[in-house]
């Protein structure tokens, strides 16, 4: 019980010591719980929309694996309605048309699609969607030029009844007239709805009125779903998908889980890396608090008190930080969790914030990690102290560096890195991309952690080559400061070491997305011949559309157009096994829109009659060779016997591994209702007429808002811009353990000015300004920081550079360093540095000199 009062009175006593220790815990905590409260409340909100909207037992068409992408939905036959109405135990059978191939404009022709990669879904109203919404204004579609829209869309684009939007889907393009605005029952999570009429959902979105997407059927009273659907099952046929409401709950619940799961772990993972930067800044507190207590722990061993007690009175300081953290930490979590949901609102995916899930193992798991992340951090300060003499009270405060110690430390440290480097080595040398990420993965970690295990000798090393460079403009302020910074080489090692994680991970992200623009761009620049590429969007995810492509290919000054698809395909080797994979189908003239070298033959071969090609990888991890036929069985149509025309390299970053064929031989093997459309075009023009062409392609899809007509020029901006998007988020994500390492910078000087307060109060008495005193320690804050700095950019240039070469056999060619990101992120760590002193060089200068100086 004496060890608890005494802990706790430490503990309050030291409560400002503690502080930025308890920020850091608590925004560890914040985002692990943030997380976890905003992925729940996700799948809750989309569990109740999956539920409200399931019909007691849902009929469609058979699950096709591999389906061709025609632009148009599955369908089954509308005389099935016949058979239904009779089933025993359907009370209403109900039919569907939904498409979620379709792009819906306004008048000006802007789309109104969602920005957030949510759906836009074209259906009919019909009984069934009044489950999950309900008229708020207006009337329903009673006739084909009339459409209900959702009420998120139609404000967020300030749409109203009256308004016209544009529907252009695979059979054509129509317009109808807002007559009814819609309110979803259940937050909707972000999807553009617009509901049409039945009968023209089946003439416009499936192209004949014989036909449904699916019907939902509401069971009598008495018949539970099961019975239903075996009624239904033995009345029909096994040639449906006929699942009941829970069956249909799940699959849509299995369709988003994997999404939710990535972004779950993902965000998770970026949490435990802030957890682990917050590992050395509580390290750093208790080293120091205990090392400013060996007077007083001395003393306490003299009075009697033992080993383990003095550890447990340690330990019992750290669980009240962690519990103290983590509570608030909990709170900020929740706090967080609304605050990604308002972000997501801002991006079109609306999630109602009175609907926010807290499981009850949410705040256990936050609690957990705080006190757990504490304590283990603790405790090796914790030992320290409980090895404390009773001799330590009659000497100064502050107890002495272990030599030997130190020296094994350096040597594991030294083994570890050393371990790391040969595995990246071996990573950059490995035949496989597979492989060597392994090793990249084992190198980056056994890296990481030697150069944390052996940054005390480091700090002895770099701090003097900083200190020479940079503080030998500010005289004896600069010594004073380089001999603080090394003063203590393991504490200035776990400071920096908390900063370098984050700058590591930066900088390695940076060179990797360096480069993958880099060689996409040396790709382009070499390999594409084309002038043009037309899609939809920016990863040509639907096909265009017939009406589409004849507007782009009535366009002048252009010499050819090349039509690009992908076809599913099952491909039996001459083993007599069999692969699934996807062809790229295009016209004869695809070899001149993108010149690729093949190691075997030549692709224009793989364009004659019943060829194609295979990338080098495939056909040797198969054995097959040039000449060989293999069966080609197209999802939906008859066995193609083609012959390999060509092998191509894959030393590319377009098209790597994929295989070719021509699209006239595609057209043979499969009927036209499974024929895909077309992903892409590309387009050559006229010598001398490139510009003309250009802008006659433009206005030729300017009525198309979901066609996007870029030249080289305009692709090389849309990959820049694509992997910006992927490093910008990284580098958000990271930020909160920079955040949390710059904490541990702020700790570990305001400590190290509590520990130096005696020293301070001297110097200000031999003649020391304020104003020197503040320019030293906030010197010594920089060369720490950029001490931290040094490691981590090129421990994170190494990391990139390995990583690259890994990635060459998939394409990833050049190395790009990003040198103007490494030196801002250098510069940038300076500035953090000063920032960081700014409050514990002003605490230092406000010291009453005759105090501080009879501080014991």
């Amino acid at each position: 019980m004496t060890v608890l009062k005494t802990s706790v009175r430490n503990f309050f006593a030291h409560k400002g010591r503690m502080a930025l220790s308890a920020i850091a815990v608590l925004l560890s905590v914040a985002f692990v719980c943030g997380t976890l409260v905003f992925t729940d409340t996700m799948t809750a909100t989309f569990d109740k929309l999956f539920g409200s909207t399931a019909s007691d037992v849902t009929i469609s068409a058979k699950k096709v694996d591999d389906r061709q992408a025609t632009g148009m939905p599955d369908a089954v036959p509308a005389s099935l309605q016949q058979k239904l109405v009779h089933v025993a135990g359907v009370a209403k059978s109900d039919p569907d048309v939904t498409s979620q191939d379709v792009t819906v404009a306004d008048a000006k022709n802007d789309k109104i699609s969602p920005s957030s990669g949510a759906p836009t879904i074209v259906s009919n109203w019909d009984p069934t969607e009044t489950k999950a919404v309900e008229i708020s204004s207006g009337h329903i579609p009673q006739s084909a030029d009339q459409a209900v829209l959702d009420a998120d869309t139609a404000k967020k684009h300030h749409l109203t009844i009256g308004d016209t939007l544009r529907v252009i889907a695979a059979p054509g393009d129509f317009k109808v007239t807002i007559s009814g605005i819609a309110t979803f029952k259940t937050t909707n999570p972000g999807a553009a709805v617009v509901y049409i009429d039945t009968a023209t959902a089946q003439a416009k979105l499936l192209g004949n009125t014989s036909q449904y997407t699916g019907f939902g059927l509401t069971a009598a009273a008495g018949t539970t779903d099961d019975q239903l659907k075996q009624n239904v099952k033995a009345a029909i046929g096994s040639g449906y998908t006929i699942d009941t409401a829970a069956e249909t709950k799940k699959k849509d619940q299995d369709d988003l889980g994997g999404f939710l799961d990535f972004m779950k772990y993902a965000m998770l993972g970026f949490a435990g890396i802030a957890v682990l930067v917050g590992i050395f800044l509580i390290v750093n507190t208790f080293s120091m608090l205990v090392a400013q207590r060996t007077r007083e722990i001395g003393l306490m061993r003299a009075l009697g008190s033992s080993r383990r007690q003095v550890n447990r009175s340690v330990l019992i300081e750290a669980v009240l930080l962690g519990v103290t953290g983590s509570v608030l930490g909990i709170g900020g979590g929740i706090g967080l969790a609304i605050g990604l949901m308002n972000l997501m609102g801002k991006v079109g995916m609306k999630l109602d914030t009175s609907e926010l899930t807290i499981k009850a193992t949410t705040p256990a798991i936050g609690l957990a990690i705080g006190v757990i992340v504490t304590v283990v951090s603790a405790y090796i300060p914790a030992r320290r102290a409980g090895k404390i003499s009773p001799m330590a009270a009659l000497r100064d405060a502050g107890t002495p560096a272990d030599g030997r110690a130190g020296r094994i430390r350096a040597a594991i440290g030294i083994l570890v890195c050393a371990a790391g480097a040969l595995a990246l080595i071996g990573a950059g040398q490995a035949d496989k991309a597979s492989s060597g990420g392994s090793l990249l993965g084992l190198g980056v970690v056994l890296t990481l952690v030697g150069f944390v295990i052996v940054g005390p000798l480091l700090a002895g090393v770099i701090v003097r080559a900083v200190s020479a460079v940079v503080l030998r403009f500010f005289g004896p302020m600069g010594r004073l400061a380089e001999r603080n910074a090394l003063r203590n080489p393991r504490r200035t090692g776990a400071t920096a070491s908390a900063l370098m994680i984050g700058l590591a991970l930066v900088a390695g992200m940076s060179v990797v997305g360096s480069s993958m623009v880099a060689s996409a761009n040396d790709q382009l620049d070499k390999s594409v011949g084309a002038d043009f590429i037309v899609q939809v969007g920016n990863n040509g995810s639907q096909p265009l559309t017939p009406a589409a492509e004849k507007a782009l290919t009535a366009t002048p000054d252009i010499e050819h157009f090349t039509h690009y698809t992908i076809v599913n395909a099952k491909l039996t080797l001459p083993s007599g096994s069999t692969v699934k994979t996807d062809l790229s189908a295009a016209d004869p003239t695809y070899p001149q829109d993108l010149e690729l070298k093949t190691v075997q033959g030549k692709l224009a071969d793989a364009y004659g009659k019943d060829a194609m090609s295979l990338p080098e990888g495939f056909a040797k991890d198969h054995h097959v060779k040039l000449g060989d036929e293999l069966t080609v069985l197209m999802t939906g149509g008859r066995p193609a016997h083609l012959k390999v025309a060509a092998i191509t390299s894959d030393d590319t970053a377009i098209e790597h591994g994929s295989m070719f064929t021509n699209i006239a031989t595609a057209r043979t093997y499969l009927p036209a209702d499974k024929m895909p459309g077309d992903f892409m075009l590309f387009a050559k023009a006229v010598d001398g007429k490139e510009k003309q062409a250009y802008a006659s392609l433009k206005a030729s899809v300017k009525t198309y808002p979901q066609i996007d007509v870029r030249d080289q020029a305009d692709y090389k901006d849309l990959v820049q811009s694509q992997v910006n998007q992927l490093l910008y988020m990284i580098y958000a994500l990271l930020g909160l353990a920079i955040i949390v390492a710059i904490l541990g910078v702020v700790n570990t000087l305001a400590l190290s000015v509590v520990e130096r307060t005696r020293e301070i109060g001297l110097m200000r008495a031999i003649g020391t300004s304020r104003r020197q005193l503040r320019r030293m320690i906030r010197l010594e804050s920089v060369v720490i920081a950029l001490f931290g700095a040094l490691v981590g950019l090129g421990l994170g240039l190494g990391w990139g550079a390995t990583g690259q070469r890994v990635l060459a056999s998939q394409g990833l060619g050049i190395l790009q360093i990003p040198w103007a990101t490494i030196v801002i992120v250098f510069v940038g760590s300076a500035v953090v540095g000063l920032l960081a002193a700014l409050l514990p060089a002003f605490r230092a200068g406000r010291m009453n000199v005759l105090n501080a100086i009879a501080t014991d």
